[in-house]
């Protein structure tokens, strides 16, 4: 195989962008109850005002703001009770000048009514008077139609990924299915003959399959779903028809080890020896995750990852999260706070480097601590609530400066 050319992140992410730019995942409609999770194919639209008529936020009455000014405990404004709404159903009558209706929480505002006084401000006198003992603003305590959401809106955009907040949105416009995507299909291989499954019995100079397992869920939380996960010795002909297979039942293929110049590292020579464009990138200038190759083999995306769960997990998240969010329109929701750096950090010049780091709270400021170790540590992972990126034109950053920290 060659040996790696290194290109910028910025870089392989154009490329990539550009070679699959094609590549399109079908749509289904799923109900509600089985959406959170998914990413929407389409823009939802509000087919009506929500709410759709005037709603009290509180029990009390609802009035003519004007007929409250100036009143208090000692001189209150005496209004005539003209009965009460029921939660539920439409308001009678009209509130005029000197008139009041009781309306309960969540309940219609009456027609001729701008606000509502809290009940614990008023004193029920009789049967047909009411004493209220504080005044009202216009508006104050109705939330009014379309308030919420306007009739005609876009509330949910083409890839939102749905939360359980959204299927509230989504009920309160009794829209009970969804147009989504369907879940990317992923194969997951893990090679190397040192490569046992977590349930194999312990041997010498043997390695769990971490990444196979990581991988794993990392491609569940980016809403596709896993077809199979696989280990495969360092056999060329058994890896390549691994890989074959992979690619007819999946839209995405995932290698962990092999993209390193070693002289068992088979991938590259594999992937160009499929049908189609084979090896674009070859290597990252990155740290940790620079052994990276990506191809494209039958129109589908190949990633040989790093066999360092730190660099593999790095490499997910830059370049096949891209891809994945690419496929499903997904705008960037990678979650990132402000924080301040701990210590002088250093970095090498000519290459981005991510720094993973703990997040502590130290009056009231968050602290980027930055967390050491081998790329090969899976308790470093374990340790971080995050990482940060120091730039390729930097020889890093120093103590007390203002650092995005992006959260795993």
């Amino acid at each position: 195989m060659d040996f790696l050319k290194v290109i910028s992140t910025a870089k392989a992410k154009d490329l990539i962008s550009e070679v699959f730019k094609d590549y399109k995942i079908d749509t289904e409609s799923v109900n509600i109850l089985s959406s959170v999770g998914r990413v929407l194919s389409e823009d939802i639209h509000a087919i009506y005002d929500v709410p759709n008529f005037n709603r009290s936020t509180v029990d009390g009455y609802a009035v003519k703001s004007k007929d409250t000014f100036g009143c208090s405990d000692f001189i209150p404004s005496l209004l005539e009770y003209k009965g009460a709404v029921q939660m539920g159903e439409t308001a009678f009558g009209v509130v005029n000048t000197s008139e009041t209706i009781y309306v309960p929480t969540g309940g219609m505002v009456p027609d001729g009514a701008d606000a509502v006084v809290m009940i614990e401000y008023t004193d029920k006198l009789d049967e047909s008077t009411v004493a209220i003992n504080k005044a009202v603003r216009p508006g104050e305590n109705v939330t009014y139609k379309g308030d919420d959401i306007k009739e005609g809106s876009v509330v949910l955009k083409k890839g939102r990924k749905i939360t359980a907040q959204d299927i509230g949105v989504l009920a309160s416009l009794s829209i009970s299915s969804v147009n989504v995507y369907k879940k990317p299909r992923v194969t997951i291989i893990s090679t190397g003959d040192e490569i046992v499954d977590i349930t194999e019995k312990e041997e010498n100079c043997k390695v769990k399959d971490i990444n196979g397992y990581v991988l794993y869920a990392l491609v569940e939380k980016s809403s596709c779903e896993v077809v199979n996960k696989l280990i495969v010795n360092d056999d060329f002909n058994k890896l390549k028809a691994t890989i074959e297979e992979a690619i007819k039942t999946s839209d995405l293929v995932l290698l962990s080890g092999g993209s390193s110049v070693g002289t068992k590292d088979f991938t590259y020579d594999i992937i160009n020896s499929l049908n189609g464009r084979g090896v674009f990138i070859n290597g990252l200038a990155i740290k940790p995750g620079k052994p990276t190759i990506v191809g494209e083999a039958e129109g589908k995306p190949i990633f040989g990852l790093p066999g360092h769960p730190v660099s593999a997990i790095t490499v997910y998240k830059i370049l096949v999260d891209h891809l994945i969010c690419e496929m499903l329109s997904i705008e960037d929701d990678m979650l990132s706070v402000d924080a301040i750096l701990e210590t002088n950090l250093h970095s090498s010049p000519g290459k981005e480097t991510y720094q993973l780091v703990d997040l502590i709270e130290k009056e009231n400021d968050k602290i980027a601590v930055p967390i050491y170790g081998a790329s090969g540590l899976i308790t470093t992972l374990a340790k971080a609530k995050g990482y940060i990126v120091i730039s390729d034109n930097t020889e890093g950053i120093y103590k007390g400066e203002k650092v995005k920290v992006y959260i795993n």
